[in-house]
């Protein structure tokens, strides 16, 4: 609602007004809010937290659509700790957690709040955040437990605290976010920036056969996803022979393993780069061949044909929108959400390298790109 302050009307309830700073049409327009032609008032005020890890945060951008749809007109806020990773434009606002953020988070009265992790930080913000309606997990006071809000976050809840639940659960992720704010999902796909307006120069990457970006790392935390180096070079001398342009793809911690496959394939490979460059290059391939890492994300948040090996996690957990394959070795893994091999040796390596190899033919014909 407009407001007079000294005889000059401001609307604090359109989503440009700043409050500390003019607004961006004020700066590039000269406009002020009284006639104002781009006023657009929000209707209701939305908080997302979810902090989690930049994979997490992905796949989480999915009810993005959904509350633009439900909710026309409201204003997101995002809580989390990779802001860096959120489109641009699609949240109105991006919060870094930190003590400023919720100091000023805890000031302020939500329509909706809305928090996906189970980090104590994360539900004790709930708890205290004023807003009409929540969903998701808050804290328990008395004994400081991450505990869920409503029955509606009681599946996803419990899936988390029991692994014989984990196990028998068959919705994927983002269908279980969805349910726990009260939505039927129906397929919504990721918001993500592609970083296509960047410009960045690919001229080193060769322009032969469909390129399949090899994302060859998996972090530290469950290293009993990494598949070894003997197995990542059948793959790549499979797919060269199969017509294919294998390029290399990873951070720091998968540049030495890169640089060795490279000298031993003679993949493509052009070394590591900064968060938006490398999306923008995952973008450049045809496929992508991951393990569950963020690398998979990006893939499925950019709507490349994904081939998927895992093999201590749910697979139902994960929804590929019907692009690519998931591939699993052919011994059944005893290690779920396991970081170590109770057996010594990780089921991975029996994962055949043709396995891969013919999950990439088939989600990415040759003939389909030429």
């Amino acid at each position: 609602m407009p407001e007079p302050l000294n005889s000059v009307l401001v609307h604090p309830d359109c989503r440009h007004y700043r409050g500390d700073l003019p607004c961006r049409p004020n700066k590039t327009d000269g406009y002020v809010c009284e006639g104002c032609p781009v006023y657009a008032p929000v209707t209701q005020r939305v908080l997302i937290i979810k902090l989690g890890a930049i994979g997490d945060v992905i796949r989480t951008t999915p009810l993005l659509r959904r509350l633009r749809q439900e909710r026309p007109g409201c204003f997101i806020t995002w809580l989390t700790l990779t802001p860096a990773i959120l489109p641009q434009g699609e949240v109105d606002e991006i919060l870094k957690f930190d003590y400023a953020s919720t100091l000023q988070l805890q000031a302020r009265r939500f329509d909706v709040a809305i928090n996906l992790d189970k980090e104590k930080e994360a539900c004790a913000l709930l708890l205290n955040v004023n807003a009409t309606e929540k969903f998701g997990y808050t804290l328990r006071p008395y004994d400081g437990v991450a505990w869920p809000i409503n029955e509606l976050a009681h599946h996803k809840y419990l899936t988390g605290v029991f692994d014989q639940l984990s196990l028998a659960n068959t919705k994927p992720y983002v269908q279980e976010i969805f349910e726990l704010c009260g939505f039927d999902f129906r397929g919504e796909e990721y918001v993500f920036d592609t970083h296509d307006d960047k410009n960045y120069d690919w001229s080193r990457l060769p322009a032969t056969g469909p390129r399949i970006g090899l994302n060859t790392g998996c972090g530290d935390r469950w290293t009993t996803r990494l598949w070894s180096t003997p197995k990542w070079i059948e793959l790549i001398q499979g797919l060269q022979a199969a017509g294919y342009t294998p390029v290399l793809l990873g951070g720091e911690a998968e540049d030495a393993r890169n640089r060795e496959l490279q000298q031993a394939t003679g993949a493509a490979y052009l070394g590591t780069f900064p968060l938006p460059q490398f999306i923008n290059l995952m973008n450049q391939m045809d496929g992508i061949v991951t393990q569950v890492t963020m690398g998979m994300h990006i893939s499925i948040a950019l709507r490349k044909p994904t081939i998927l090996m895992n093999n201590i996690f749910n697979p139902h957990e994960f929804d590929l929108y019907g692009r690519g394959q998931l591939v699993q070795p052919n011994r059944e893994c005893v290690c779920f959400y396991r970081g170590s091999c109770r057996l010594g040796t990780s089921c991975m390596e029996e994962l055949p390298a043709e396995k891969v190899l013919a999950a990439v033919r088939e989600s990415v014909p040759i003939q389909s790109i030429a």
